[in-house]
């Protein structure tokens, strides 16, 4: 920085002096302060053609997200040609906890269905299928399936398939079998319950 005053200080004082001796001669002090007034202008002008930061834009204010509602399932499907039942729980029957459902249904009090697994997956895969079931008296538990027949308590069945093959997925359903005989129709999409008869019903 001194280096660029003490020239621009020379160069004033000898303009000055090349003015003739009519014009006063200006003291040390004088050109001190006229070559810190330049510098002082200098630094201004430097600090004005430097950038300024540019405030960021407003960034969106949060806005509370909505909860997630619940949906409705879908109900089950029946055969609609099939009388419909409702599932009462009997009021004198103890009730069941998760622990002592936790556990293969051998034994039941209410009467017993016959339950046929048809495959309809596309393409057609192998299933492994799960079922769990509560009857009104308040038994409850899991039955096995063996090949592509079980028997089981009429109540409401919970039922979970695994399929594989060319195409692996997992697929469940839910509904009432009432006594009688039926068939779970296993799909790529869902798990339906028909009358036993199906598909020649």
């Amino acid at each position: 920085m001194k280096s660029r005053i003490l020239p621009f200080g020379l160069i004033l004082s000898l303009l000055l002096a090349a003015c003739g001796a009519e014009q006063p001669t200006l003291s040390s002090v004088d050109v001190a302060g006229t070559a810190q007034a330049a510098a002082f202008t200098m630094v201004a002008e430097t600090q004005q053609a430097l950038p300024t930061d540019t405030p960021l834009p407003p960034t969106n204010t949060p806005t509370a997200t909505p909860l997630p509602t619940d949906t409705p399932t879908s109900t089950p499907t029946i055969d609609p040609l099939l009388p419909t039942a409702t599932f009462t729980r009997d009021p004198n029957a103890s009730a069941t906890s998760q622990g002592n459902c936790d556990k293969v249904l051998a034994e039941w009090q209410v009467p017993t269905i016959r339950i046929l697994v048809k495959n309809e997956t596309q393409p057609r895969g192998t299933i492994i299928l799960g079922l769990y079931v509560e009857t009104a008296l308040g038994e409850c538990g899991y039955i096995p399936v063996y090949g592509n027949s079980a028997s089981g308590p009429a109540g409401y069945y919970s039922a979970f398939a695994w399929v594989t093959g060319r195409r692996n997925f997992q697929v469940s359903g839910g509904f009432l079998l009432n006594g009688g005989s039926w068939s779970l129709v296993v799909r790529n999409e869902t798990i339906v319950a028909k009358g036993g008869c199906y598909p020649n019903c």
